[in-house]
Parts: C-alpha cells; structure tokens; sequence
C-alpha cells in the first residue's frame, strides 16, 4: 500500500446559524464538517481511501447564501490517502463466505473479493460455519481467518451513489 499526502480544495457549507454559536470558534465549525464530509465519503477514484486530514491550509473565501441561509466557505486542506497497486501482496481477514467465492478486508479496504474459480485446491463446505476447506483437508478458510492475497485488479463502482472501489484478490502461497 501506497501512503500519500494530497491537497484537496473543498466547498464547505455551513448553515448560517452555527456561525453564532458562541462555543464554537469558526475554525473548528469549519473543521468539524470538513470532517463529517471526509468521513461519509471515504474513498474516491482519483485518491483511493482517505485515512486523517493532516492540515487546514487556507480559507479562501465566504459566500453567504440569503436563498438558503447557509456559508460557503471554500477552503484548502491537506489529506493522507493510501492505495493499493495491482500486483501487491497483502494480508486480509475473511469477512463474508458465498458459494462464488469469499470477501476480504485489509486496512481501510472492505470489498476485496477471491473468486471460488481461483480457489482450485478448494472446496466449498456447507455446514453451522460455511469454510472452504483445502482438499488435503489441512487448511481452511472460515469468517475471520487471515490470508494472504495477492491484488489482481481494482474497479471503481458507483453503487446508490456511494462510490466503492473494489479489488479482485489471488491467493498467494496457501
């Protein structure tokens, strides 16, 4: 995984009445929906997954909105974003077991799928706790076993407006 630092400009909206709060300087109003924008949106196309704002650079401009009672601030901040590069070797904990294959989580990364057609020295095994199960019967892959994938491509999907980024996984020496 790649850890990088990027700057982003963004458009803040805060509705007029929050600047008025006597407990709340600007800055930190400023921040805090900074924050909750960053939180809900998690991950983008261009930067992968965004892990902590590191810095506030500049707060360029305040366009009051009479319409709808709301601020636009339009501000500068810088960010860490990590991403995955396809031939990466990573380690990951089993989250969800279909007849298809198994989901994986690394990190920040919570869609890593593992094709069952990848899988050939393993078998799907039905019972209280669905596992794939290795045909010499030593090793197997149940809900919150860590295995060690190699990353074969990676897809952007937009789904219900929620951007996902998804990787395809390999197994590697298992």
């Amino acid at each position: 995984m790649v850890f990088w630092e990027i700057e982003m400009i963004e458009g803040i909206v805060i509705p007029f009445h929050m600047l008025n709060l006597p407990r709340l300087p600007l800055p930190k109003v400023i921040l805090l929906n900074l924050l909750y924008r960053i939180g809900c949106r998690k991950a983008s196309k261009e930067h992968s997954y965004y892990i902590a704002i590191t810095s506030l650079n500049t707060i360029y401009e305040l366009q009051p909105c009479e319409d709808t009672s709301n601020v636009l601030f339009t501000i500068s901040l810088n960010c860490t974003a990590v991403k995955s590069c396809m031939g990466e070797i990573l380690i990951g904990t089993v989250t969800k077991i279909m007849e298809d294959g198994i989901f994986l989580k690394s990190g920040p990364m919570k869609n890593i799928f593992r094709s069952e057609t990848r899988m050939k020295d393993y078998e799907l095994v039905m019972s209280e706790e669905p596992m794939f199960l290795k045909v010499n019967g030593l090793s197997c892959m149940k809900q919150v076993t860590k295995v060690r994938f190699k990353v074969l491509d990676i897809k952007w999907i937009e789904r219900d407006k929620t951007p996902l980024l998804k990787r395809m996984a390999h197994l590697v020496g298992g």
